[in-house]
């Protein structure tokens, strides 16, 4: 039998101990996979940021109260019978600590296009409403009518409306904190010193709501000072 040289022998052997040793090395140990996280009311996606004044108030407006001092006959929109609005927004305000601006001078058209107006006309089911938000109010936010619309649009849909608010079909009679404490449970981090439910003729008007730039809840004690001071008010039925 044929005889390997020494050195190739050797060879050989250093080769087979390096693999025997990477076999018997451990795999680093892999890291957990994590589910990934669901996006929550506090991870809001970014909106377009004002300027020019300190938070903004969100108008809910009660529409079955405002249609029935209104326009009971069902002619606008809004009132008109089978639509079944129940809270609309009324407007995003920007506020002040003291005080607020209104009617700012602005490079926007004071005409809202109906192609823009419509995008929110499921929130704001009028369009004569939503060219007046923007005259009075949009236009001093500091952002451009499309801006603005697309904020008014995330401060909707960044509070939670409680389902035996907008359930109530009958009409019924409520405490103004009852109003309160059912917005203040289903949104949380909102709290009574940050909106304020107001009345009219002994109705539900709206609940405003206080909010910084960046839609996140704050306190307003200048807004929480204008609510409701009566007892209990009407809520009137949606039709």
């Amino acid at each position: 039998m044929m005889r390997l040289p020494s050195s190739i022998l050797a060879r050989s052997a250093w080769l087979l101990l390096a693999v025997l040793a990477g076999c018997s090395e451990e795999k680093p140990a892999e890291k957990p996979k994590t589910e990934t996280s669901r996006a929550t009311p506090e991870k809001r996606a970014q909106v377009p940021l004002g300027k020019g004044f300190d938070f903004y108030v969100l108008s809910l407006s009660w529409s079955p109260t405002w249609c029935s001092e209104n326009d009971a006959g069902g002619r606008t929109q809004q009132c008109r019978r089978g639509e079944d609005n129940g809270f609309i927004v009324h407007g995003l305000w920007p506020q002040n600590e003291r005080g607020y601006p209104e009617y700012c001078s602005t490079r926007e058209s004071d005409r809202v296009p109906e192609s823009l107006g419509r995008t929110v006309l499921d929130i704001i089911p009028s369009m004569g409403l939503i060219g007046h938000q923007w005259r009075k109010h949009g236009s001093c936010s500091g952002l451009g009518q499309k801006d603005y619309f697309a904020v008014i649009r995330a401060a909707f849909e960044r509070v939670r409306i409680p389902a035996e608010m907008e359930e109530q079909r009958g009409g019924r009679r409520l405490a103004p904190e009852a109003v309160e404490e059912a917005f203040i449970a289903a949104n949380p981090g909102l709290n009574a010193k940050g909106m304020a439910v107001t009345c009219a003729g002994g109705q539900l008007e709206e609940v405003r709501i206080c909010m910084n730039a960046d839609l996140s809840f704050r306190p307003c004690p200048a807004v929480d000072r204008a609510a409701c001071r009566a007892k209990t008010i009407e809520q009137p039925p949606i039709r």
